[in-house]
């Protein structure tokens, strides 16, 4: 992605290098991994989710020096958010709509957050209490060494796309009606809203993509096959295969790999925030 000297978006807290030391998940490992499958694989909308995580954090702060590649890491977060600014900006213009800008919090290890207290275990997530997205920059190694993602800057900006995509649903109420809808479902039932919640993040990271290249012609060769490998790898089929060995779609909460990719394309090759209605069809 070219982003070098590009605009950087004043809209970010940066608390890496402040951890408050260990932090003791509830269910240690198994805990970590019902994160993983239940978030985005790493991402999503997490409220509701963070207050059922039971975490015990030190008090004391260490701060510590940034090395040279994580600030540069942070620059590039920080110039992948300015362009989420401008192109929602744009279309929320060209809809008659005023678009509130998110912040994004970087964080190393713990953090606290309007939704609850989250580990890097949570993946990155969206906070609807406080308008925040929640990065721990170290989880996209993970993505790429645990769950096979090709890797590459573009993976990095679809995540950040898919939890603005989240802001831009809670900004339009989506959020809201989806979790009244839930009210009352079985299970299975409120699962299929949240993939269609999910996906359509994905719809909206793929137009964020179109729009991206129309206006600061950001694309390089391969970086749309980084975004694809990246929603490839966190899809709910490919999460729960590799994790417990077979798949339980009833309680997928995200979409299967296939669903991922396909919604991302279709946001951005159609670049028509119309067309990313997911839950029809929901049976």
């Amino acid at each position: 992605m070219k982003w070098l000297g590009r605009r950087q978006s004043d809209n970010m807290e940066d608390r890496r290098g402040m951890s408050g030391g260990k932090v003791a998940v509830g269910g240690g490992v198994i805990g970590i991994i019902i994160l993983l499958i239940n978030v985005f694989g790493g991402g999503g909308d997490l409220s509701g989710v963070l207050d059922q995580v039971q975490s015990q954090q030190s008090t004391s702060q260490t701060p510590r020096e940034l090395t040279a590649e994580e600030k540069q890491l942070g620059e590039f977060a920080a110039t992948v958010l300015a362009d989420t600014e401008d192109v929602w900006t744009k279309i929320f213009s060209e809809n008659r709509l005023t678009y509130e800008k998110p912040k994004m919090v970087l964080f190393t290890d713990n953090i606290d957050t309007g939704c609850g207290s989250a580990t890097a275990a949570s993946g990155p997530f969206y906070c609807p209490e406080d308008h925040k997205v929640y990065m721990d920059l170290a989880f996209f190694e993970e993505l790429k060494s645990r769950f096979g993602a090709q890797g590459g800057d573009f993976a990095i900006a679809y995540v950040i796309a898919h939890e603005v995509g989240h802001h831009v649903q809670t900004l339009l109420g989506t959020s809201t009606k989806m979790r009244q809808q839930q009210e009352g479902l079985s299970e299975a039932d409120a699962n299929k809203l949240s993939v269609a919640l999910e996906l359509q993040a994905d719809f909206f990271a793929g137009v964020f993509t179109h729009y991206d290249q129309s206006l600061h012609q950001v694309l390089e060769p391969g970086d749309i096959e980084e975004a694809l490998s990246a929603a490839n790898a966190v899809g709910d089929d490919a999460i729960q295969s590799k994790m417990q060995g077979h798949v339980v779609p009833d309680s997928f909460t995200h979409g299967t790999s296939q669903q991922r990719m396909a919604w991302f394309n279709k946001g951005y090759k159609t670049g028509d925030i119309k067309q990313g209605d997911t839950f029809s069809g929901l049976n």
